[in-house]
Formats: C-alpha cells, structure tokens, sequence
C-alpha cells in the first residue's frame, strides 16, 4: 500500500515512551507505531459506533423479524 509522509506534533513524554518502545523492538520504527496506533483507534471507532447504532434496535422486534417465517408452513412467493 502507497504510504505518505506527514508532520505530527506530539507530546514529548509520549514521544519518549514512543522511542521507548521501539527500542524494546516492540515496532521497528516510530512510523509503523503511529501507524498502527492510528489504524486501531480507528477501529475501535468504527466497533464502537457498531455497538450503538446496535443498542437502538429493539430485541423483541428484531427477533419477531428472525423468526418470520420460520414456521414451516410458508411457501416461496411465486414470481
């Protein structure tokens, strides 16, 4: 995948603990960190707008929805 080159600002106590980690091989340079960092918060966005656009739905709706049709004595529509 095609990568850029961007400038951050950053805190300097999280740029040591940054560099802190690299030194300790848990990422190979502070790039890939960022990247990563960035790459699970995002997810982690998108998990959570998951969770509440799911806590809207009704349960007892959504499981008559399911269960529609489940009787056996329903026939395909004819087209």
């Amino acid at each position: 995948m095609r990568t850029v080159k961007i400038a951050i600002t950053i805190e300097e106590k999280l740029l040591d603990r940054l560099d802190q980690l690299v030194a300790e091989d848990k990422f190979p340079n502070r790039s890939r960190a960022v990247q990563e960092a960035i790459r699970d918060k995002l997810q982690r966005m998108k998990r959570s707008r998951l969770v509440s656009e799911c806590a809207k739905l009704d349960a007892k709706e959504e499981k008559a929805l399911a269960e529609e049709g489940l009787t056996g004595d329903n026939e395909w529509p004819e087209y």
